[in-house]
């Protein structure tokens, strides 16, 4: 059972959207959400490698500090004020009977704090990169290579979000990165009111078929419907595009089953996936 979901939130103007998609989940599962947000260190505001004299580093700290507590404060009143609206209670002691929400603030990097807070949540929730901007990258890279659990993609949306995870789209090819998605995307799975599994004709993986995975999910207490494609070199176009026209409002698949790297540079599906979802996808490294 989800019962704890990891929002890093950046300061970029994103969190709004990702917290109202870990709230759909969170009033869904009576889950807790825990907000982090990282805090930057004076050290990581010096100039590097260039000598500065002492009353300046003294007022680049005092600078810094002063920076850090607005924008605490500021994320403080905002989560506030977005806790209202999406109906989340606040609690530093959560428990099983309602949908809650706490926020903490540490110093340090980033991808440190997703590290600490990620390994023991169940689901973390970040938002889509932004290709134009540059930005967010990192945090999904940090949430998924480096917290062994399952991250959700959330895409920018013109209306806030209410119900999420009704009707669920598996992406299967096989392979380990898959079947690690179904297996970590399990409560989701079961408690989804439909479940279709999306398979590109034989791609799916040595000595494992389509009718494997529907007779694991049956032992799951999961019906599931079957929908084939032939897209040859377009697979994560297909799955996009398939998910959109039988009503899924999210996806479960594997990603970066070749490297991050190889993936950017050469387009390949998880990252065609990531760059163009219109869907949110609960991903699985």
């Amino acid at each position: 059972m989800i019962r704890k979901i990891l929002v890093p939130v950046r300061g970029d103007g994103k969190g709004d959207n990702v917290l109202a998609h870990a709230a759909a989940l969170a009033h869904r599962y009576k889950a807790h959400i825990l907000v982090t947000h990282c805090r930057p260190r004076p050290q990581d505001m010096m100039p590097y490698g260039v000598p500065i004299p002492d009353f300046l580093r003294r007022q680049i700290e005092k600078q810094t500090g002063q920076v850090a507590d607005i924008e605490e404060q500021a994320l403080r009143d905002e989560l506030s004020t977005l806790a209202k609206r999406l109906k989340l209670e606040f609690s530093e002691t959560p428990t099983a009977d309602t949908a809650t929400v706490s926020f903490v603030e540490e110093p340090g990097r980033q991808v440190d704090i997703i590290k600490r807070h990620g390994r023991l949540a169940d689901m973390i929730a970040v938002a889509q990169p932004d290709l134009d901007r540059n930005l967010g990258t990192n945090t999904l890279k940090a949430a998924l290579f480096h917290s062994g659990r399952p991250v959700l993609m959330c895409p920018k949306r013109d209306a806030p979000i209410t119900k999420l995870g009704e009707n669920v789209a598996v992406a299967w090819n096989g392979s380990a990165e898959a079947a690690r998605a179904v297996a970590q995307s399990m409560d989701v799975i079961r408690s989804a009111k439909t479940v279709c599994v999306l398979t590109n004709g034989s791609d799916a993986g040595r000595g494992t078929t389509i009718d494997d995975v529907v007779e694991y999910l049956a032992l799951h207490g999961v019906k599931s419907d079957v929908k084939k494609f032939d897209a040859k070199k377009k697979v994560a176009r297909a799955i996009l595009d398939i998910s959109a026209e039988i009503g899924a409002d999210m996806i479960v698949m594997g990603a970066y089953g070749d490297s991050h790297e190889r993936e950017t540079m050469f387009g390949g599906n998880t990252q065609v996936c990531v760059d163009s979802s219109t869907l949110p996808i609960l991903f699985s490294h």
